[in-house]
């Protein structure tokens, strides 16, 4: 069947019914997982964010086009049409900001749609925390590209890249955003909470998963790529980033420095 763009499959909004069709929206939400759409879609609607739900590329073409909504947030893998084209369609087309999610297998869709201008890759299952901030004047955020050192450590953010000492290494997107997560907060302690809250989205994610993922991560920086930096867990409290002044001789233990052009 094909979609009306005219009505929306599902809308969540916060006090009404959603926008009605030609009008504005502050979000449309490509979620193929259609549990996940709707408890993201309530958790949006609650912090006051229109929300246009579709569960593949097509219509979410057809909704942006129709509703012309201040930002898109694509989930990856996307059906009938992927993220990457849908992202480049609408800077050609409906040019807004374009956030991406990678799931499992949507690794590869997400880095190009990266490249094909979303501002930013983030944690799938959505936390509304992480995206609400964005909505700030309703554009992308105004800061540069950046790229983030830490110790012997530079990811690229945008470009989906990791280097150590000038070796790429290459992560899944889970584990990518779980080193981001901690070259953002060096030498601290994250808890376990936190660090399930901004990966997961929920307090208790299987027994197993970020133990799980955090050995990988440790592994592939020591053996993998040879860096100095370690994850320590410290017990009872949670992990920290350790990359000590030997990590990098001369340099700061971090610090955010623009990327390069591509």
């Amino acid at each position: 069947m094909t979609p009306d763009p005219r009505r929306p499959p599902v809308t969540a909004a916060s006090g009404s019914d959603g926008p009605a069709g030609g009008t504005s929206a502050d979000l449309v939400l490509a979620e193929p997982d259609e549990e996940l759409a709707a408890r993201t879609a309530a958790r949006f609607a609650a912090a006051g964010v229109t929300t246009l739900v579709c569960h593949d590329g097509a219509e979410a073409l057809l909704q942006i086009g129709a509703h012309h909504p201040r930002m898109v947030l694509l989930g990856a893998p996307l059906p009938v049409v992927g993220a990457a084209r849908v992202t480049e369609l609408i800077a050609k087309l409906h040019p807004v900001p374009v956030l991406v999610g990678a799931g499992p297998g949507g690794a590869h869709e997400a880095t190009a749609a990266l490249a094909k201008g979303a501002v930013a890759l983030v944690a799938r299952p959505y936390r509304a925390a992480e995206i609400l901030p964005l909505f700030s004047g309703g554009t992308a955020p105004a800061e540069p590209e950046q790229t983030l050192v830490v110790g012997d450590i530079e990811l690229d953010a945008a470009g989906f890249h990791v280097h150590v000492r000038g070796r790429p290494l290459h992560l899944p997107v889970r584990e990518f955003l779980l080193l981001r997560y901690l070259m953002e907060r060096p030498n601290r302690v994250v808890s376990r909470q936190e660090l399930s809250r901004a990966l997961w989205g929920t307090d208790k994610p299987d027994s197993n998963t970020l133990t799980v993922h955090i050995r990988r991560v440790r592994n592939r920086l020591r053996e993998g790529v040879g860096s100095r930096c370690t994850i320590d867990a410290i017990r009872g409290l949670g992990y920290r980033l350790e990359c000590g002044p030997t990590a990098r001789t001369g340099a700061p233990a971090a610090s955010i420095r623009p990327a390069p052009q591509r």
